[in-house]
């Protein structure tokens, strides 16, 4: 699992008026949950750009004035127009304990739905996932290579190493979607084609 760092600063004043303050000031206000006791921070907005928008999973190296932290971010909150970050929860990381992350699917092999005129779809980009930091992934390899047309694997036929993923066994992950001009066609047709464009 890759590691960001971000830089933070201790919070004087806790109110809803510092609060908007550093928002204006292009600040995030944010919260250190799971040690002996909540560090109430701020942090450059900017610094939230590699965390947050990207499809990646990442620990986080918090850096609150010289003392460093290993976590992870638990929760953000957008304003619901501007879509600025209002607030950010971090979770401290203990070795001991398991944690719950949304782990991005990589999908890999070739699909014979696809060979045949199918459409790859994603149903799910990322998964819930409990492990102990290290054995955290940071991606969930999905096989395609046996998906015929209308075919999908699901969240049940991926094989697990060290960590649970959270969601139902029964969950599509990955589907190949028959096209519209070959919607009907039976099997026998579909092979048919395939052996007169050959």
């Amino acid at each position: 699992m890759k590691t960001l760092e971000i830089i933070g600063y201790k919070r004087a004043n806790l109110g809803k008026s510092e609060s908007k303050r550093l928002r204006d000031n292009s600040s995030v206000p944010c919260v250190l949950y799971g040690g002996k006791e909540q560090v109430h921070f701020h942090t450059p907005m900017i610094l939230f750009r590699d965390l947050v928008y990207t499809p990646q999973a990442h620990f986080v190296n918090l850096d609150i004035e010289g003392v460093e932290y290993q976590c992870i971010l638990q929760d953000i909150q957008f304003h619901p127009v501007s879509e600025i970050i209002l607030h950010a929860d971090f979770l401290l990381l203990n070795d001991k304990k398991a944690l719950k992350m949304d782990i991005p699917v990589e999908t890999f092999g070739k699909a014979p739905g696809l060979e045949a005129g199918g459409k790859l779809v994603m149903k799910q980009r990322k998964l819930r996932v409990s492990a102990l930091p290290a054995n955290m992934p940071d991606s969930i390899k999905v096989d395609i290579s046996g998906l015929e047309l209308g075919k999908s694997v699901k969240v049940g036929e991926i094989p697990i190493e060290n960590y649970e993923i959270l969601n139902s066994t029964l969950v599509s992950i990955a589907t190949i979607e028959v096209p519209r001009a070959l919607r009907g066609k039976s099997a026998e047709e579909l092979e048919a084609e395939g052996e007169a464009e050959e």
